[in-house]
């Protein structure tokens, strides 16, 4: 059967392994995509067993590579890179010229071309953008400022990745032996010319090209794509709408590469940016999420295939050099450039250990540098192998930078650089001063315990928890806040409220609200999942404890009823109570208002 259906087997394969080991490296704390990537070895040529289609795989792989970039473009935020720009910008080229210059002489021991080196450096120059926000998001740190520093540095290194896909190619086409018969334009004009345009003719060419297609997605389709979508949501239709989004990111990734002759990649990178013009665009991120992941799951177990684990044993000094460059030379490059531009050690720490791993689009560029004869096939091993390695250890990075941080703090203290401000602010008449706190990139102030006893502890100060804020503080209760975002918690201590800083969901934070002596605890956010998390460690922490939480459907408030809340508030439930109130104020209706929530939906309102 396999060898009648080879793309039902290796999607049969591929999905089930995949979700297997990507969910034994989640029960081992460890990114997913370790996971993928073990699966797709495992199904690859270079292990025993059921060997995937190997002329299928690639294809399914760019798929994969489409939705991936078109994800990116679709977050692409230009003012999350200008707000962070003075750090971010110079920070990010410099990190990459260090780290392409540490993976080119390492390519050079090795013998390779100047070109292997390049692409191989640049491999390992640019860091994973799922890895790096899966944990930028475990520590609740996206909203801080070393997360937008962070994200920043990542989004010009995607930029700088995306200008690589686009002159490798090119510069690959001049060093053939037909140099510029690769290329329909570069061939007519050097033969109109009647000489060779060489790799700068050929580059020149390449960056024309593009732009005339930068500067169509600009004028012409930041203005047709949001203008279909629109019209696609007034239909009504949900399928047409997820089809529709899809339909936009593949045709334009295609024909951008059949018109002018520009990757893949870019044109959905481009696709998703102009998209995102549209107030839509979460619409159509949220639509095309489900299949992007699928498809990402599939490059990953892809790339996967294509690594020789023998490689281990066979060059075991290289593998370690590999990993060295990415764990150990990126992270003190980015260490000293952070601290260079007069940032905070918690700053640079994070940031370096943030970079620390490679994933996505080093597999990306390996798999373009060997199909263009750049990069050996030993490069890509090497690559995949650095990546595994570097995302395996990510988390003891952290771990080790969070654990060194007071000790460098100590040992070599420093002030934070001041934080620009926007002109604009400078022209507002002044408000109250501003409240004492960390300097500006050090979320994590020395971690005092409260004082308070017989208080209420509330986590989350969003929508909900910034209205319970409000009417605690108003009636004089004595309370105090948990909180990780930034703004949320400026807002709280110019309102004269306690806060602690950091996730609920960590036994060492709720330690610092001492729930036992509190007499109340209060979990507003809104996921179930870390409420849950959240709920178990206060139990666990105070059995005394009363416990309230929120939630969104009865499967949500049996959940966090068995981990130990005393109480669950269905938000549906309370709108419907509150319109059922006003229905009967109108006397449409005398029925009497919903009970407490049940745990299983009564028959009529299923």
């Amino acid at each position: 059967m396999h060898h009648d259906t080879p793309l039902i087997s290796i999607l049969v394969a591929g999905f089930v392994l995949a979700f297997i080991l990507g969910a034994m490296a989640h029960r081992f704390r460890l990114p997913p995509l370790v996971g993928y990537l073990v699966a797709g070895i495992l199904v690859g040529p270079h292990t025993p067993g059921y060997v995937a289609d190997q002329s299928l795989a690639p294809e399914l792989a760019e798929i994969g590579v489409i939705l991936l970039m078109f994800g990116v473009g679709l977050h692409f935020s230009v003012k999350d890179l200008w707000s962070v720009r003075t750090v971010a910008l110079p920070g990010a080229i410099v990190q990459m010229a260090v780290a392409t210059a540490l993976g080119w002489g390492l390519a050079t021991l090795m013998g390779w071309s100047l070109g292997g080196g390049i692409v191989f450096g640049l491999a390992l120059s640019v860091a994973s953008t799922v890895v790096l926000l899966k944990a930028l998001q475990e520590r609740r740190l996206v909203e801080s400022e070393r997360g937008r520093i962070a994200v920043g540095w990542l989004i010009v290194e995607d930029l700088a990745m995306v200008l690589a896909l686009v002159l490798l190619p090119a510069i690959a086409s001049a060093q053939s032996v037909e140099a510029g018969a690769a290329d329909p334009l570069a061939a007519l004009l050097s033969s109109a010319l009647g000489v060779n345009l060489g790799v700068g003719g050929l580059v020149l060419v390449t960056l024309f090209k593009v732009g005339v297609f930068v500067a169509l997605m600009l004028v012409v389709g930041r203005r047709f794509v949001p203008w279909v979508l629109h019209r696609i949501a007034h239909s009504g239709s949900r399928e047409l709408f997820r089809l529709g989004v899809l339909a936009i990111a593949l045709g334009i990734a295609f024909g951008a590469a059949k018109l002018f002759g520009v990757s893949l990649a870019l044109g959905a990178f481009f696709a998703g940016m102009v998209m995102s013009e549209s107030p839509l665009s979460q619409a159509a991120a949220n639509e095309s999420l489900p299949l992007r992941d699928a498809f990402a799951v599939l490059f990953f177990v892809a790339a996967g295939m294509l690594f020789d684990p023998l490689i281990v044993v066979r060059d075991p000094l290289p593998v370690l050099a590999t990993v060295a460059v990415i764990v150990i030379g990126k992270s003190i490059a980015a260490f000293v450039i952070v601290l260079a531009f007069r940032r905070t050690m918690g700053t640079a720490l994070t940031i370096s250990a943030s970079l620390a791993q490679i994933g996505e689009f080093s597999f990306i560029l390996a798999e373009l540098g060997l199909n263009l004869g750049l990069l050996p096939e030993e490069g890509r091993d090497l690559i995949i192998a650095g990546a595994i390695v570097s995302i395996v250890l990510n988390p003891l990075v952290f771990f080790a930078a969070e654990r060194s941080r007071p000790k460098l703090e100590a040992r070599f203290p420093r002030k934070a650089a001041p934080k620009p401000q926007p002109a604009v602010e400078a022209a507002q008449p002044e408000g109250p001063p501003e409240p004492m706190r960390a300097p500006e990139g050090e979320e994590d102030v020395v971690a005092e315990p409260t004082a308070l006893s017989g208080h209420t502890v509330l986590v989350g100060a969003g929508r909900v928890g910034g209205v319970i804020a409000e009417r605690l503080r108003g009636s004089n209760v004595p309370f105090l806040a948990i909180e990780d975002a930034e703004k949320r918690i400026e807002a709280l201590r110019e309102a004269g409220i306690e806060v602690v800083m950091g996730n609920a969901a960590s036994a060492d934070t709720l330690a610092l609200a001492n729930l036992a002596g509190a007499r109340m605890l209060v979990v507003a956010i809104p996921n179930a999942f870390e409420a849950g998390q959240v709920v178990e460690q206060a139990r666990r922490a105070a059995t005394g404890l009363h416990i309230v939480a929120r939630a969104h459907s009865d499967a949500e408030v049996e959940h966090l009823r068995g981990l130990g809340a005393d109480a669950v508030i269905m938000g549906e439930r309370e709108i419907a109570r509150a319109m059922l109130a006003v229905l009967k104020d109108q006397g449409v209706a005398e029925t009497e208002t919903p009970g407490p929530p049940r745990l299983r939906p009564a028959p009529s309102l299923a």
